[in-house]
C-alpha cells in the first residue's frame, strides 16, 4: 500500500513521518527503512528501523532513485515498511508531475506487499489526482 502525506515546507510533515515510523514499530514483524535527504533525524528514530541518508549514494535522476528503492527491496524479503522523506527532492521530481512516479510506487509496494509512506512538499490542492487518492494526511 501507498500512503502519502503532503503539505508546503515547514507545516511538520517529517515531524509525523517520523512518529508514525516510530510507532510502526510496535505492530511490524519485518524490517522498517527511513530513508531521507540526510541524517538529521538519525537519534529521533528508533534504533529498530534503518535509517539511509540517500545523500551519500549517487542518485541523479527519478530513474536512479527508483532503481535505489528497489534494490533496497530486492535485498531485505524481511521488509515491511519503507517510509521516505523529502520524497520530490531525494527522487528528482521537485517541480514535476509526479502521477507516474506514484502509479509505480504504489504497483511496487501492492508486488511486494509493502507499506510504502511518501512525505510530499505539496499541498492537497497541487496533488494529481491519483495521489489525492493515497493521501492519509494534509498539513
Amino acid at each position: 500500500m501507498l500512503q502519502i502525506i503532503a503539505g508546503s515546507k515547514g507545516k511538520g510533515k517529517t515531524i509525523y513521518l517520523l512518529d508514525k515510523a516510530n510507532k510502526s514499530i510496535k505492530e511490524t514483524k519485518g524490517t522498517i527503512v527511513y530513508i531521507d535527504k540526510n541524517n538529521k533525524h538519525m537519534h529521533e528514530l528508533s534504533n529498530q528501523i534503518r535509517l539511509i541518508d540517500a545523500s551519500e549514494y549517487p542518485i541523479r535522476s527519478y530513474n536512479a532513485f527508483l532503481g535505489f528503492v528497489c534494490g533496497i527491496i530486492s535485498q531485505d524479503y524481511d521488509l515491511e515498511e519503507l517510509y521516505l522523506d523529502s520524497f520530490l527532492k531525494i527522487s528528482h521530481l521537485e517541480g514535476l508531475d509526479i502521477s507516474a512516479a506514484v502509479s509505480e510506487l504504489s504497483d511496487i509496494a501492492d508486488k511486494h506487499n509493502l507499506n510504502i509512506v511518501l512525505s510530499i512538499s505539496m499541498d492537497e490542492q497541487n496533488l494529481p489526482e491519483i495521489a489525492k487518492s493515497k493521501l492519509i494526511v494534509s498539513l
